[in-house]
Formats: structure tokens, sequence, C-alpha cells
């Protein structure tokens, strides 16, 4: 699973069709983007790298209350290069990407979805918050 904000057990559920989390083995991947322009040119990740790691740990402990078996890891600001990095040493069966409502149009420009499943070979599921 990739994501920027945090995620509940109730949306990684309706994501798989209302499938139960429970026992399912989940990567949360909360890649490092940097909020502000200056941050990235100044390569001041250390904000960005933070949040990134409160996302994926906010995310993996409401799965893990759901019965998952959570590993938590933050990535590239790159979606691409910070699922190809997870997934290095995940095998994944499924992507889950969650995407905010404002960032949609620019993970559809540069085709997240339609790269990742090309790349990774697994079936790959967009849901805009």
């Amino acid at each position: 699973m990739l994501t920027t904000d945090p995620v509940d057990a109730a949306e990684v559920r309706a994501a798989l069709g209302d499938e139960d989390v429970e026992g399912s083995e989940v990567l949360v991947v909360s890649p490092a983007v940097n909020e502000s322009a200056l941050a990235f040119w100044v390569s001041d990740s250390d904000e960005a790298i933070a949040d990134a790691e409160s996302v994926a740990r906010t995310t993996a402990d409401a799965l893990a209350g759901r019965g998952a078996q959570v590993g938590v890891t933050t990535g590239e600001s790159e979606p691409l290069v910070a699922l190809q990095d997870a997934l290095a040493t995940f095998p994944a069966d499924r992507i889950l990407v969650f995407v905010r409502d404002g960032d949609a149009a620019r993970y559809r420009e540069d085709d997240v979805v339609g790269e990742a499943e090309r790349r990774f070979g697994v079936p790959v599921t967009e849901v805009v918050r």
C-alpha cells in the first residue's frame, strides 16, 4: 500500500471490495514528499521523512488493530521509486495507491497505476481521497 496520508482499516477494506484485512500481510509505503518547493530544492528532507514515518506508523497501527501483520517503510518522494524499493523485499500480490484528491491529476499524468502494473506485474488499485 502506498499513501502520503494516514489510512484506516475501513478504507483499505473498501478498496479491497469489503475483504477483511485480518490475517493479511501489509507493507505500508509512505513516500517522503516535501510539501514546499524550497525544502525540495535545498534538499531538506528531514521534515518530509518524519511526516512519512508518522503516516506509515499511524496507518500500520490502524491495520494491526484489525488483525493485519504490518510492516512500514518510508521511501523516495517519487511514488514509483518508493514502490520499487519496497517491493525489492516484499512479495506483494496487489498494490493499493491512496491519492489525495488534489494530487490525482498528477498521478494520472505520470500514469502511476499503469506503470506500477507494468513494472511489478500485480493489480494496482487507485483510491482517491
